[in-house]
């Protein structure tokens, strides 16, 4: 199961108070204060980890605690540390505040840490209380109490390319021919409930990876359908393929609605490098395929783009698509 987004509570440990102590011993009558530090309180920390896809462990343990340090000793001992609480994440996971929504930090990168709860301080022993004025000392600090946060992780897949269009455009069919991705296929709407990812293999050495996204509709950006479930997805793709059915009565509108959903979403999506492929073109016979191409040579969907004519279940075109795929990520790079 896929878990893109989760709330959870963390908090770091209070630091160890500091010992009233003093030295004892058999031949000292008047030993000075020897009170020990209380131990650093346990922080919370975030790693990412490539290994993971999916935020499912946060689903059912929602309060994280990193424990308390111990409190100093006599004979100067200081308190242990409380151990930390280490929680391992998918690369590409926001950490949110949920009060502010502020990002408190955005792994990118394999093996990144982030201490989101700070422990608290161990107070000090009456040792560091001595003075010329007060030899004997019956003064220690608290330790400091450690951080409470309400947390939201999201998690945003990266990839190189995701895949943007109606529900049954032919994306999942598209992902399971060019890559080694098994999505569920079937004639209706809505059969990709999650998002999908790709390893698509290019000529001998290359490769790039590619998000199956699941179907946008009007309105998603508003949160209609899956709506904002899984556009977040798509921001972190470097570029956009537009996947039109090429049988739809009004494949103009339907790129104008995609568009404007994703601007709706988020205007820096307008910014990204955009394919347009139209697909199940095996079901035009040749008469009504002449005609589309007709059209698209004196009306363009978009001026800026030649749109390609594929199809995944035929395998026609496809070879041209993945060598405009890795032209468009050459470029990018």
């Amino acid at each position: 199961m896929f878990l893109d987004y989760v709330e959870i509570f963390i908090s770091s440990g209070k630091g160890g108070k500091g010992a009233v102590s003093f030295r004892r011993e058999k031949y000292v009558p008047k030993g000075g204060p020897d009170g020990g530090d209380g131990g650093k309180g346990g922080d919370v920390i975030f790693i990412s980890d490539s290994n993971l896809s999916t935020l499912l462990d946060f689903r059912y343990k929602s309060k994280y605690s990193a424990q308390d340090g111990e409190n100093g000793m006599g004979a100067l001992k200081t308190g242990k540390n409380g151990k930390d609480v280490i929680l391992k994440i998918p690369v590409g996971t926001l950490v949110k505040d949920f009060e502010t929504g502020r990002i408190l930090y955005d792994f990118i990168e394999n093996d990144e840490k982030f201490i989101a709860a700070k422990g608290g301080k161990g107070g000090r022993g009456n040792t560091h209380f001595k003075s010329p004025t007060n030899q004997a000392p019956r003064k220690a600090d608290n330790g400091i109490p450690g951080e409470e946060k309400n947390i939201i992780l999201e998690l945003k897949l990266i990839a190189d390319v995701g895949l943007v269009g109606f529900p049954n455009a032919g994306k999942s069919t598209l992902i399971s021919v060019i890559s080694a991705a098994k999505p569920k296929i079937a004639d209706y709407p809505f059969t990709t409930l999650e998002p999908n990812l790709g390893i698509v293999k290019y000529k001998q050495f290359n490769s790039f990876v590619v998000a199956d996204i699941p179907g946008i509709i009007e309105g998603a950006a508003e949160g209609k359908g899956l709506g904002l479930l899984f556009l977040r997805h798509i921001e972190r793709t470097r570029i956009l393929l537009f996947l039109l059915d090429s049988t739809s009565e009004s494949i103009r509108e339907d790129y104008q609605i995609l568009l404007s959903e994703l601007k709706n979403y988020s205007s820096k999506l307008m910014k990204k490098e955009r394919l347009i492929a139209l697909t199940k073109i095996d079901l035009l016979d040749e008469v009504k395929l002449k005609d589309l191409e007709k059209e698209l040579h004196s009306n363009p969907i978009d001026k800026n783009i030649k749109p390609l004519l594929i199809s995944s279940v035929a395998n026609i075109g496809i070879d041209k698509l993945l060598n405009e795929i890795w032209q468009k990520l050459r470029d990018e790079s």
